[in-house]
């Protein structure tokens, strides 16, 4: 009988987690079912019988970590991506906010799936690969300041020995249209500092920001990426020194239809393609990280632009109506010349 991929169940304190393993020692992931959150991603790497694995992901590294949620490493993001300024927005006429009982620091950013409880609702083993449904229905009218509508939410994940691949569909199970947008904040890592790997980003424009990191309105905010050569990663070019925290618009897609932004460390030919169907791609090099900074860098699959929720322009994008599903896929694969 052939051997198939094994599924666990595991806990990082007292937080439960799914441990996915290969038969043959060549893949390995975590997942904590809080936030449905990515931990580690492993894969073999090296020469031909190498029987070591290498980490790809700088995800939390214990129970503290992940409760704090400093980083966001590997959080769901929704019902939305970035941040919405002064957490205040209008939908359909009404005012929200989402920090109601705060009059300072008016900061909210990334959702709240992203600490939301999940249960594994479906799993399936096979000899090359894994597949966990993780499934959430916190999202209700009352649960969350400002958002009174209710969203469920399932993510797959599927795993394989080069490829991480995640789905996430969101389901609108109330009775008006939802203001929703997903994405994922992974901090990706092939061993050595940021500054010695290359990267490359199929895109077009830029979206410029304020001091706040709030998109400019209308079309000042829109830059082509011949205007702002520092930005401009459409050729692989070494990272460097650079410091960015900010979102490319306007993906080149492939022949296959997903962008693919490729992170490589020319030491060793080690390659990381993380790949999407559609968005935008915001990129963060760690500067303000409380640890390790620019020991990795966020490369971030997201559907809507920052403070999408105060963009009329994204109105029609983001309406998620009663009884409609939505989905977002995007994954990351990795390749290395010697295995």
């Amino acid at each position: 009988m052939t051997a198939e991929y094994r599924i666990a169940e595991d806990r990082l304190g007292g937080e439960p987690t799914l441990v996915v393993s290969a038969p043959d020692g060549s893949a390995r992931a975590v997942l904590a079912l809080r936030g449905a959150t990515l931990l580690s991603w492993q894969v073999r790497s090296g020469t031909a019988g190498h029987t070591g694995l290498t980490e790809l992901t700088d995800g939390y590294r214990d129970e503290k970590e992940l409760l704090a949620q400093d980083g966001v490493r590997a959080g769901l993001l929704a019902p939305f991506p970035n941040r919405v300024a002064d957490g205040r927005y209008t939908w359909d006429g009404q005012d929200h906010d989402l920090l109601p009982d705060r009059h300072t620091d008016r900061l909210i950013y990334h959702g709240f799936a992203r600490q939301a409880p999940f249960e594994l609702a479906d799993a399936a083993t096979a000899a090359d690969s894994a597949r966990l449904l993780l499934r959430s229905t916190s999202i209700r009218p009352g649960r969350y300041p400002g958002y009174p509508f209710a969203v469920d939410l399932e993510v797959e994940y599927t795993v394989s020995s080069r490829e991480l691949s995640i789905e996430v569909r969101a389901t609108n199970v109330g009775d008006t249209t939802a203001p929703y947008a997903a994405g994922w904040h992974p901090y990706f890592t092939l061993s050595r500092p940021i500054d010695d790997l290359t990267l490359h980003i199929p895109a077009h424009t830029l979206i410029q920001t304020d001091a706040s990191l709030i998109p400019l309105r209308g079309e000042d905010s829109l830059i082509p990426l011949d205007r702002c050569p520092g930005m401009d990663f459409r050729s692989p070019r070494q990272l460097g020194d650079a410091v960015i925290d900010a979102c490319y618009a306007d993906l080149i897609p492939g022949p296959t239809g997903r962008t693919e932004t490729v992170l490589n460390d020319p030491a060793t030919g080690g390659e990381l393609r993380i790949w999407q169907y559609g968005g935008y791609m915001h990129v963060f090099t760690g500067d303000t990280l409380a640890r390790d900074r620019r020991a990795s860098i966020a490369l971030e699959p997201v559907e809507a632009t920052t403070d999408a929720f105060n963009r009329p322009e994204h109105a029609a994008a983001l309406s998620l109506e009663p009884g409609r599903p939505r989905h977002f896929r995007f994954g990351a694969t990795y390749t290395h010349p010697e295995t």
